[in-house]
């Protein structure tokens, strides 16, 4: 008989969990927004029967062939309204960044998208080389922005450590920069875009930013597509700017939530979870035993770490890796 491993075994039952998980979302999203896409569809069978009603002169054939040149248009970014007079075209520089912006965050709205066969070919070619090439600045910058981020964990244990366990400093610097983020990432930019775009209101404009930060970018709301924009190019720049830094600060409060271990759910499903779990079991019974090195500093008893009643001095090592040096 074949004997599983706990991890394997609870990366089972975490799979059948997330099968579930699919099946109650698509069941939700089903029974929310079917009855509005039927209302949709009812509403414009009843504009094409009127409108050939109206225009006799029209064949439903015609009409058909028309109505789908638009909405190839559409798709492809390119507005039929107020007799295809924009502003500016989807293609001039300054909308060209933003367009290669989304493209080497994966965001990908969808709206905009290469005509030609050569802007195709050049997409696939310029996205195989820039997406891994974002990931690597990306993380350089965000190794940067730990120092600062550290050093300020390292200020609570100096002020909380004689107070609170280590893990209850660690949740809250955390929760701290939690509340930063939404702030500075979501809620002041879904303000700013709410006062900028004629036809979002709050909900909208923190949809915008909640979707666009986690790169699933449905692309039903992209600022500047308003055809009466004013200055297009150098708003869609801007939001371009905020996509990156915006991108930077997740990344960030990502990297502060991995380090705290009892948060790190996904190790009980890793391969070797099991002889991790032996080892911090040896650990705390007293046994020896040479696992590794971060088990070791995690698994001590936080009052040991912090000297009981005194203060939470950090180690070297804490210090130089905050430091960089």
């Amino acid at each position: 008989m074949i004997k599983l491993r706990k991890s394997t075994i609870r990366l089972l039952a975490l799979a059948l969990f997330y099968l579930l998980y699919l099946v109650i979302g698509a069941s939700v999203f089903s029974a929310i927004e079917g009855p509005q896409e039927r209302e949709l569809i009812k509403n414009v069978k009843k504009l094409r029967s009127d409108f050939l009603t109206d225009n006799t002169c029209l064949t439903d054939d015609k009409l058909e062939k028309f109505i789908a040149s638009i909405v190839v248009a559409t798709n492809r970014g390119v507005s039929a309204t107020k007799n295809v007079t924009m502003a500016e075209p989807n293609w001039t520089f300054g909308q060209s960044i933003f367009f290669a912006g989304t493209l080497l965050t994966t965001i990908g709205y969808g709206r905009v998208a290469p005509l030609s066969e050569a802007g195709k070919g050049f997409c696939l070619l310029y996205t195989m080389i820039g997406i891994p090439l974002t990931l690597i600045f990306f993380t350089a910058i965000v190794e940067r922005m730990m120092i600062p981020t550290k050093m300020f964990l390292y200020f609570l244990f100096r002020k909380l450590g004689h107070l609170y366990r280590v893990f209850h400093i660690q949740l809250l610097h955390f929760f701290i920069l939690l509340i930063a983020t939404v702030l500075i990432i979501f809620v002041v930019p879904a303000a700013i875009y709410s006062a900028l775009e004629p036809k979002w209101d709050f909900l909208d404009s923190f949809y915008y930013c909640f979707i666009s930060m986690t790169t699933i970018g449905l692309g039903d709301y992209i600022p500047g597509d308003n055809p009466d924009q004013k200055a297009r190019a150098v708003y869609k720049l801007a939001t371009t700017v905020y996509l990156f830094l915006g991108l930077l600060v997740m990344m960030l409060l990502l990297a502060v939530l991995y380090d705290i271990p009892e948060l790190n759910l996904g190790f009980h499903f890793y391969l070797k979870s099991d002889e991790e779990e032996e080892e911090r079991a040896r650990l705390r019974s007293g046994g020896e035993g040479s696992g590794p090195k971060y088990t070791k500093q995690r698994d001590e008893d936080p009052q040991k770490q912090t000297g009981g009643s005194q203060m939470y001095q950090p180690t070297q090592e804490d210090v130089a890796a905050a430091t960089g040096h």
